[in-house]
């Protein structure tokens, strides 16, 4: 029979250790064993065991805490004394543009309303330019909205009390007028005496004002409602933030005027279905021209700011900033930038570790102690070259007027826009501010705004005039951080900064020969003289 094989068994070799019989180590193994498995029995049996029971604390209710959202931080230009829409644009340093003012063609010029602070220069040959400083808004095209009405394009002349004020376009619906928001042109608005009689009429100007000349008495003013939109909500705050007439009907409550009141204020707000305009003006600032010796010193008063130009002569290019340059470009008075560019700009020049901080004039509403009246101030650098600054007893601000640099019309003025919005040009203070003038060569001149100097100067502003002083001596702020600011405005006669009003301010550099007289009551006259050797 076949019986299987056996498998074959192979011995495993022993370690020599392991090939000699060790009695003891086999019972130490033994005895290691049983520890061991004693201690995986205690194990299984402590797991299996059930804990105490324990007492459960109570969830404890923390009732929520009544809260008040705080106020927003009211946050001030610094140029301006005003409130700004959006704080974050004044961590931006300022944008400084060369602005052309000739050619003729150059007018009107885009973005000087929105200008906190305006340089007007002497650039020879009976030419002026402005350096325009962009800061805490930017500029933007606008198509206004209007009531329906004509637009008042003439100066209002008081002659009696006035009643009257601002109508604006409450764009955020808050029911209160913020310093940032525009007036409607073209309202309607009615007086009516205590007895309802119509008495006077009249429209808003571009910027929203309307007012009427008042004796003592009682009144009421109606607002004729513009199509597609509302009254804000009547009496929502304060007095002179809010509006003032009656949501329904556009009344006003009875106002009785002993003197002047300023504060008969109208809201609007525009119908979200009205649709946007169908062109706009090109989002562009300028026209842009070529860059001057003092621009230098002015853009020193600005940290971190940038300084715009069409580039320079050799001479004067060496001396200047150059942070961008444009084309030069004639036509059209000179190049148009966009302002999507502006804003990089104004994000690039950012030194991420530098404070902007401009803040170095005083600003009230509420006028010095003066009794020299100033309604107008009539500006002549040359033939062809003539301004004129006149007082608006509503907006409580000078309207810019300007020529056409013609033969025919030498002198003639016409009120002047701005070509982005359409809107007349006014500022709240008018400065002119004499300075030292040297001839670099006949179409170069070199005027001192550098630092530690001080002269004097001539402030317009709320209907009348005040002799100040200009300085840019060194504060210990900015000797210590080496940061400068921008040009003072002092007391003639003290170390004391002079109130500006609340607002813009365009600033006429001349030299300090030119003269300011009263030609009649009220009425000034500035005539430029040109430094010698100037062609």
């Amino acid at each position: 029979m076949n019986l299987k094989k056996p498998n074959p068994v192979i011995a495993r070799r022993r370690s020599p250790a392991e090939a000699i019989p060790n009695t003891s180590r086999e019972i130490a193994s033994r005895r290691l064993a049983m520890t061991m498995l004693l201690f995986v029995l205690i194990g299984c049996t402590s797991s299996q065991r059930t804990p105490p029971p324990t007492n459960t604390p109570e969830p404890t209710t923390i009732p929520p805490t009544a809260t008040q959202t705080p106020e927003p931080a009211i946050v001030i230009n610094p140029l301006t004394g005003l409130q700004v829409e959006n704080p974050s644009l004044l961590n931006l340093p300022a944008l400084l543009v060369s602005i052309s003012h000739f050619p003729v063609t150059a007018r009107p010029q885009a973005g000087l309303s929105f200008s906190p602070l305006v340089f007007e220069i002497y650039i020879t040959e009976g030419a002026t330019r402005f350096l325009t400083t962009f800061y805490g808004e930017f500029p933007a095209p606008e198509s206004p909205v209007t009531g329906g009405c004509d637009v008042r394009r003439s100066i209002f002349l008081q002659t009696d009390s006035i009643l009257g004020n601002r109508i604006w376009l409450d764009a955020n619906q808050n029911n209160t007028q913020d310093a940032w928001e525009r007036g409607v042109g073209g309202v309607c608005v009615n007086l009516y005496d205590a007895n309802q009689n119509l008495r006077q009429q009249t429209t808003t100007d571009s910027n929203g004002y309307y007012g009427f000349n008042v004796s003592a008495g009682t009144y009421f003013v109606a607002v004729a409602k513009p199509p597609q939109m509302e009254f804000s909500q009547k009496n929502a705050g304060d007095a002179n933030q809010d509006s003032d007439v009656d949501s329904a009907s556009g009344w006003s409550d009875a106002v009785t005027v002993v003197e002047s009141r300023f504060d008969l204020d109208i809201g609007l707000i525009q119908s979200s279905d009205i649709l946007p305009p169908a062109t706009l003006p090109e989002p562009k600032v300028g026209p842009i021209r070529s860059g001057r010796l003092v621009y230098a010193d002015i853009a020193a008063m600005f940290t971190d700011s940038c300084l715009i130009y069409a580039f320079a002569s050799p001479e004067v290019l060496v001396e200047l900033p150059q942070c961008f340059f444009v084309t030069h470009d004639i036509q059209g008075g000179g190049y148009m930038l966009e302002i999507e560019e502006l804003k990089t700009l104004a994000q690039n020049s950012k030194q991420p570790k530098t404070k902007i901080d401009y803040a170095s004039n005083l600003f009230s509403s509420e006028p010095p102690a003066g009794d020299v009246t100033a309604n107008d101030l009539h500006v002549y650098i040359a033939y062809l070259n003539q301004s004129g600054w006149r007082f608006d007893a509503l907006s409580q601000s000078y309207w810019r007027f300007v020529d056409d640099a013609s033969e025919d019309t030498a002198g003639v003025l016409h009120p002047e826009v701005d070509r982005l919005t359409n809107r007349q040009l006014q500022f709240e203070n008018v400065i002119v501010l004499f300075a030292k003038h040297d001839v670099v060569s006949p179409t170069n001149l070199d005027i001192h705004l550098e630092a530690n100097l001080s002269g004097a100067a001539i402030l317009f502003r709320d209907g009348m005039k005040y002799d100040i002083r200009w300085s840019t001596e060194l504060s210990e702020e900015e000797i210590q951080t080496g940061f400068r600011k921008p040009i003072r405005f002092l007391y003639r006669d003290e170390d004391k900064l002079f109130p500006l009003k609340l607002g813009h301010t365009w600033v006429i550099v001349v030299t300090p020969e030119t003269s300011v007289t009263e030609d009649s009551a009220g009425e000034w006259l500035l005539r430029f003289v040109q430094p010698e050797g100037a062609k």
